[in-house]
């Protein structure tokens, strides 16, 4: 219901509290919905975790087709107020679904449990502390494979900010395009992101999680080199396209990993660093695009995703 907050608002201060009550809602939710979907991973012993990210990119697309077509005839409040309810409804039939369905999901443990050995009677001591020393090293370790994997969302999600605030008016302001097409930058790049998810299970299963990785950060550092150099509107529709193809399974994949290793306190350390990437992306490209230009600042995303490919292939061995 938090939703409704913002179309309430008077001043720019109580927007600004309604978006941090709306922003916290919606990240606790988040971690939820992650975290169930990491159980679901883990019982059906597949990486399905791209496919629910791809209802989530089909979910934008329909809620900006459905929010403009609204717009005209519904006010804000009530525009949004229609969104809490639908939201409300979905959710709990999602509650319900899942309430009822979890006693036919096989049990499928999120780690593997550690073998333990019996202690010898002569020598407890020892025995108990070489276990808990090794449990230490094993949650540290397991902290630091997760705090890679919460890089490769930061990338992922810093690129996909920036694009949907910046993508448009590059596509105006250095190649000329009229609205119509230079809304369809971000439209391109979300399609091709979604349908990459939809194949993400497929190509996990068959190539691994690090050559999805790697090779999808590699796509979209070569998509958004395209995009951002470009002189022709329609061969930097091609690279956005590119580009969300190679970001659609770094956040999800990374979540999905963090998950597995930590659980839920994986899966918000790994949200908290991702979506800190949407927070730094835009206001640091428009920084970059001020001293340098536009096309200069959108160049620096292919280093992020490049940054993203190689932290996937350095995490490979841990």
């Amino acid at each position: 219901m938090t939703v409704v907050l913002p179309a309430l608002a008077r001043s720019a201060v109580t927007l600004g509290l309604a978006l941090l009550v709306f922003g916290a809602a919606y990240d606790c939710l988040n971690v939820a919905m992650n975290s169930i979907a990491v159980d679901l991973v883990a019982a059906l012993r597949r990486p399905v975790m791209p496919s629910f990210h791809a209802a989530w990119s089909f979910g934008g697309l329909a809620g900006a087709a459905l929010g403009g077509l609204l717009a005209p005839h519904l006010s804000p409040v009530r525009d949004l107020l229609l969104v809490a309810f639908v939201g409300l409804l979905v959710s709990g039939l999602a509650g319900h679904i899942l309430l009822t369905s979890a006693r036919w999901l096989p049990a499928g443990p999120t780690q593997p449990e550690p073998k333990t050995q019996p202690e010898p009677e002569s020598k407890p001591e020892p025995k108990r502390d070489s276990q808990l020393v090794q449990a230490w090293r094993q949650a540290v370790m397991n902290g630091r494979v997760v705090g890679l994997f919460g890089l490769i969302a930061l990338c992922a999600a810093y690129d996909e900010g920036a694009i949907g605030d910046w993508g448009a008016l590059h596509l105006r302001q250095d190649l000329g395009a009229g609205a119509g097409l230079a809304a369809a930058g971000y439209a391109a790049f979300a399609l091709a992101e979604a349908c990459g998810r939809l194949s993400g299970t497929s190509l996990l299963e068959r190539l691994g999680r690090t050559r999805v990785l790697a090779l999808g950060g590699l796509t979209a550092c070569g998509g958004m080199l395209v995009a951002s150099l470009a002189t022709d509107v329609w061969l930097a529709l091609a690279g956005f396209a590119a580009t969300g193809f190679g970001l659609a399974n770094l956040f999800p994949a990374a979540i999905a990993r963090a998950g597995l290793l930590a659980g839920s306190a994986g899966v918000a350390l790994t949200s908290m660093l991702g979506y800190s990437g949407f927070l730094l992306g835009p206001p640091a490209i428009g920084f970059l695009a001020s001293e340098f230009g536009l096309r200069a600042g959108l160049t620096t995303l292919s280093f992020l995703a490049l940054a993203a490919a190689a932290i996937a292939y350095h995490q490979r061995s841990r």
